[in-house]
This record gives structure tokens, C-alpha cells and sequence, in this order.
């Protein structure tokens, strides 16, 4: 039996019209044709959302006498019973009454999809298991319920159903989220105006990692298709280097990118004390700006360059402007026109820094040599 298909709606907070969205796209497909049914549907009282479920068959939910009190809790087992194409289920990381068959309700969703049932489903980015400590940290609330990060990555699509936190300001005061006196609890706490920024840049982060993840594991014309941005910048012996590290740490900050340094040492070569501090250095300062320092050892200086990018996923390379020789640039050709050859398919852009004619240079034996 084939696995069904699971489907992600994640927002930044509640109300921002996930349940929403999924009850459109199950109308639609019902439209089609597809034998659709509603697991389990919280509205929270929302008349928008109690509407939009209009017209799509629900399945009963269980009841489970605890304690003297009557409960309800999505029934997995009617819902394989009725066997449907696509089956809806809402608050994935609810965690269900005691005495259930199972603690969370993604286990439930896992057990539907072992039967080859489809399921749409829906979580807020605060949910996530990995992002707990540092939700906390943005809005000062721990979240209890929390479902594995493994869910997200096994899940066959993540859509991410935005807004802006102005927009979810003012459901919040229509009334459209929660009732009248919870509204302003609810802003001067988990709701603020900066919670609600951090929450939206996490949950559209969360969405294109999942996505740049799927596109490095398939092929695209022969390569991987990078969202974020990466800069990588070459360092060498010469001094310039960190006047070149810093200026590819300023461009990696203006597009809030990932930031890696690369030095490519002659397995031959053995550096001098001076040379051999001045690559501490690099490393040291790379830390300081939390970027990644890979050491690299190769003969071929440019392909080891061009083998990293690929690797790392890099966007843009950062390089100084060439000091070969012109006799040596007639016989062997130009460094720089080798590294573009070797990236030019690869999507990256290649940036080239210009020499500082102040600083003194060396050749491979630290005698200073003219330009």
C-alpha cells in the first residue's frame, strides 16, 4: 500500500488563516472529484472558518469519558473505516486527552498516512521541536505541544500561509481571532508587534530551508538550486586578505547570507611563521563574524574553489584582483578566467575585489616582488 501524501500549512501565529486555507484547497479538490473529509476541525468559535467547513463531510469525532468529564478527540480509526482520498486535520501538534491510543496527534496523521489516506494538515511555526528554545527566547512563552522537525521534512509540501503582522494586529481587534476579552491580553503578551516580526521571518526561514533542502536532493539541469544566499571569499598568504575577508563579510551581512572562508594550501608548501599567523588570523576573524573557515589542501587552487561551491551550495565567491605575472598570465592563463569557467553553470556570481596598492606583496617565499 502506497503512503499518502502529507501536506503542511504553517503560519507564525494563530489566526493568520491556515484552517482557512486548507478548507478552500479541500473544497477544490472536492470540486474535482476527490473524496475529501474532515478529520478534525478546530474553529475556535471563528464564524469565518466554521462557514468555509460548510459543504465537507465530518468525521464524528470519539467521546472519552475521564474522570466524571466527557472529552472528544479525533477518531483515527473511523477515519480509516470511511477510507477517504484526502482527509483534513487540523492543530497538528495537539496533544490528545489521556486514555487515547496514541499521546500526539502528528502519530495519528502517520497511522492515516500508512493507509494511503492523503492528509492535509496545519501547525504554527512556534510548534516546531528545534525552534522551541529560541521562541521562548523572542516572546518569553515556552509552547508545550511540539511536534519532531522530522515531520516537516517528511511531509511532501510546506506551504506557508503568510501575513503581515499589521494584518494579524487587526483580525486580532476585529475580533477575528479571539474572543473580545482575550484581545487585549493577547497583544500586550504573545501578540506584540515584535513577537509577531520574529515569528513571520522564522516561519518564512523554516519554509525555504525545507525547500532549498528538497531542491539540493533532486537535479535541476545538473545542479542544485539555492534559496538563501552563501558567500564564500578565498584568502591566500597575502596580506590583503583580511581587508578582503571583511569586505565579504560586509556583502554576506547586506543579504543577510551565510558567510565561509576558504583557504587552499599547497600540500607541498610549507608555510612560514608569518604566513602560518596570518591564516590564524583569517580563521580568527572569520569566528568573529560567525562565519565557517574551511581548509582545504590542493594543488589545483581554482577547482578546489569551484568543488567547495558546489558543495557548500555558494551564491556569490569573493576574490582578490589577480597578482600572476603577465608573462605567467600569457602561459598559464588567468586564474580569475579559470574560476568562471569552472562556475559559470553554477549560478554563482563572482565578485573581485580590488587590490589595496599600499599593502606590500609577497611571492610564495615572502620576498616583496614589483607589480
Amino acid at each position: 500500500m502506497r503512503r499518502g501524501r502529507h501536506k503542511i500549512f504553517i503560519g507564525m501565529a494563530p489566526g493568520v488563516g491556515k484552517t482557512y486555507k486548507m478548507l478552500e484547497e479541500g473544497h477544490s479538490l472536492r470540486k474535482q472529484g476527490t473524496d475529501v473529509v474532515i478529520g478534525l476541525l478546530e474553529t475556535h468559535g471563528r464564524k469565518e472558518t466554521a462557514e468555509k467547513a460548510e459543504g465537507l463531510e465530518i468525521v464524528p469525532r470519539k467521546i472519552l469519558e475521564k474522570e466524571g468529564f466527557t472529552l472528544s478527540e479525533m477518531d483515527t480509526e473511523a477515519i480509516i473505516a470511511r477510507s477517504p482520498q484526502l482527509c483534513l486535520i487540523d492543530e497538528l501538534a495537539h496533544t490528545n486527552v489521556p486514555g487515547s491510543e496514541r499521546e500526539k496527534r502528528f502519530q495519528d496523521v502517520e497511522i492515516i498516512l500508512s493507509q494511503g489516506i492523503d492528509v492535509y494538515s496545519t501547525v504554527n511555526i512556534q510548534h516546531i521541536e528545534s525552534l522551541n528554545d529560541l521562541v521562548a527566547r523572542i516572546t518569553g512563552v515556552v509552547v508545550r505541544e511540539r511536534i519532531p522537525d522530522r515531520i516537516l521534512e517528511e511531509a511532501d509540501e510546506v506551504i506557508v500561509v503568510d501575513v503581515t503582522a499589521e494584518t494579524l494586529e487587526e483580525r486580532l481587534l476585529a475580533g477575528k481571532i479571539y474572543a473580545p476579552e482575550k484581545i487585549q491580553p493577547s497583544l500586550n503578551n504573545f501578540f506584540q508587534r515584535r513577537n509577531l516580526i520574529a515569528l513571520r521571518e522564522l516561519a518564512l526561514r523554516e519554509v525555504a530551508d525545507t525547500v532549498e533542502e528538497e531542491a539540493s536532493n533532486s537535479t535541476f539541469i545538473g545542479q542544485s538550486c539555492p534559496v538563501h544566499e552563501r558567500v564564500l571569499v578565498c584568502v591566500s598568504t597575502y596580506p590583503n586578505s583580511l581587508r578582503l575577508l571583511r569586505r565579504g563579510a560586509r556583502v554576506a551581512g547586506y543579504m543577510n547570507a551565510e558567510f565561509f572562508v576558504i583557504f587552499v594550501d599547497n600540500p607541498d608548501r610549507f608555510l612560514t611563521r608569518e604566513e602560518a599567523l596570518h591564516i590564524e588570523t583569517c580563521q580568527r576573524l572569520c569566528g568573529e563574524f560567525e562565519g565557517k573557515f574551511l581548509r582545504v589542501k590542493s594543488y589545483q587552487v581554482a577547482e578546489a574553489i569551484a568543488e567547495v561551491a558546489e558543495r557548500e551550495r555558494i551564491t556569490q565567491i569573493v576574490i582578490g584582483e589577480s597578482r600572476q605575472s603577465r608573462w605567467k598570465h600569457f602561459i598559464k592563463g588567468s586564474f580569475t578566467q579559470k574560476l568562471m569557467r569552472l562556475i559559470w553553470q553554477k549560478n554563482i556570481d563572482l565578485h573581485i575585489i580590488a587590490t589595496d596598492p599600499k599593502v606590500p606583496v609577497k611571492d610564495a617565499r615572502g620576498k616583496g616582488v614589483k607589480r
